[in-house]
């Protein structure tokens, strides 16, 4: 049996609808679920200049291992440099070039005649093709281009260098049938569509793009667009499960771990709807399972640097070298740290920074029938600013008149908090993690009071970033 390439575009497509709820750390958890499952290509947005972007995608290439990872260029050849940059690190990366093929999209999203297309498109995958073998060209409303300029524009492509060459019905409106004629038509006028991968992307707009996407590949296209969560394209669970129970008649197979199907597409829908609560700090329900490493006696800085490479942190040398210190204090009364504890050394040593916004008083008011309400002073250069929020708890609204002080939201990537001592005056340990620009930041605070605990470590954080954005 041939093999049939799956390749989801849950991400890209929430992006372009851009009412997208998925956070940083969203985003490559969802990644590290597909690939888990199989899937033969993960599909990125875009990236819009910011450095945050670039090091999403690098951070979703370093987690992703089994995966083709792809990420869409704009029709520039600039673009293309700049994309590979953050894109290069994938264990299998691919440039893809979306171009309009059809004379209504051509004239009035690209603002481009028929033969600057062309040209367009020759110079972009070109471009691509000398960056990485694994280049795919996808002609966007192919369906509705004239059948003379779709085929100049495939063979255009293909010359160009573009080993995936995938045909997508934008408009949603063939029924199974004509998608699969459509298909046929374009590998009997095109023979060199045998020497590269057929792809298709259906909309589901007459809710018939599991049908097309499978009446395509038994047409033979070898790679089909679908999500895991997103209802505007072909179901990734619906597909797999027909290409499972009818492999007879389609003869081909998929590389999609069928078992764990059902369990990982709920936990990536769950993700995806999963919207930041406006009372809320707390921008999705992730929830982070610290990864299973540990560091012991006899490693050096160099296994320090891995491991929190692997919780997400980018140490400087000088700050590896002082956590591989704390580490080795630690490691003087037990035999190993692990994750959660690396976390907190991370936390409590790197990147000291003189303090910007230091914590003048806080009120908390929280009962069982009342909403939480906290009042914050928080001071920066000798003027001292007041913020009062209502919160789904005390720490939610402390956090949220944290933010309503500093006029920003930073996206809250982990929050831990344990007892450090016992008995009814047990101190208690907080860590924060913040997202700002794609790089992460962390914070820790200790206080019999959990509540300024938390407060200390988010300020604590908040510091850092501070500290770094006015060195910039």
């Amino acid at each position: 049996m041939e093999l049939v390439r799956i390749s989801d575009s849950t991400m890209r497509l929430l992006a372009l609808r851009g009412d997208s709820p998925l956070t940083f750390k969203g985003k490559l958890e969802i990644a590290k679920y597909l690939d888990k499952l199989g899937v033969s290509v993960i599909e990125l947005e875009g990236l819009n200049g910011s450095r945050a972007d670039a090091l999403r995608v690098k951070s979703i290439c370093s987690a992703v291992k089994g995966s083709v990872i792809a990420v869409p260029v704009e029709l520039t050849e600039e673009s293309v440099d700049a994309v590979w940059e953050a894109l290069k690190g994938a264990a299998h990366p691919r440039l893809q070039v979306i171009a309009p093929v059809s004379t209504v999209q051509m004239e009035y999203i690209s603002r481009k005649k028929p033969d600057a297309m062309l040209e367009c498109i020759r110079g972009v995958v070109s471009a691509c093709a000398a960056k990485t073998g694994d280049v795919e060209f996808l002609a966007a409303d192919a369906t509705r281009s004239e059948p003379a300029f779709l085929r100049t524009a495939l063979k255009t492509a293909i010359a160009a260098g573009a080993k995936t060459v995938t045909v997508c019905d934008a408009a949603g409106t063939m029924l199974p049938d004509e998608f699969a004629a459509f298909i046929r038509a374009l590998f009997a006028d095109i023979p060199a569509l045998r020497d590269v991968t057929v792809g298709a992307s259906c909309v589901n707009t007459l809710s018939m793009a599991d049908a097309c996407a499978v009446a395509a590949i038994h047409a033979g296209v070898r790679e089909v667009k679908v999500s895991a969560a997103c209802p505007d394209t072909a179901s990734l669970q619906t597909v797999a499960g027909i290409l499972a129970v009818r492999d007879d008649l389609l003869q081909v197979r998929s590389s999609l771990h069928t078992v764990e199907l059902r369990r990982i597409v709920r936990q990536i829908v769950w993700l995806c709807q999963t919207k930041r609560s406006k009372n809320s700090p707390f921008d999705d329900g992730v929830q982070d399972k610290a990864p299973e490493l540990s560091l012991a006696l006899g490693d050096d800085v160099e296994a320090v640097l891995k491991c929190a490479g692997k919780l997400g942190y980018d140490l400087s040398q000088e700050d590896a070298q002082t956590v591989w210190e704390a580490v080795q204090e630690v490691l003087r009364h037990k035999e190993q740290v692990d994750a959660r504890e690396l976390d907190a050394v991370i936390a409590s040593v790197a990147m000291q920074v003189p303090p910007t916004y230091q914590v003048e008083s806080y009120l908390i008011n929280s009962g069982n029938n009342i909403s939480a309400l906290a009042h914050l002073k928080l001071s920066r250069g000798g003027q001292t600013t007041e913020g009062v929020a209502l919160g789904d708890g005390p720490i939610d609204a402390a956090f949220m008149a944290i933010e309503q002080i500093i006029h920003h939201h930073y996206e809250l990537d982990d929050f831990q908090i344990r007892a450090v001592t016992e008995g009814h005056e047990a101190m208690g340990e907080t860590v924060v993690r913040l997202v700002s620009n794609g790089k992460l930041y962390s914070g820790r605070g200790i206080s019999t009071d959990i509540v300024g605990s938390s407060i200390q470590a988010y300020v604590n954080a908040l510091n850092k970033i501070a500290y770094e954005e006015a060195e910039q």
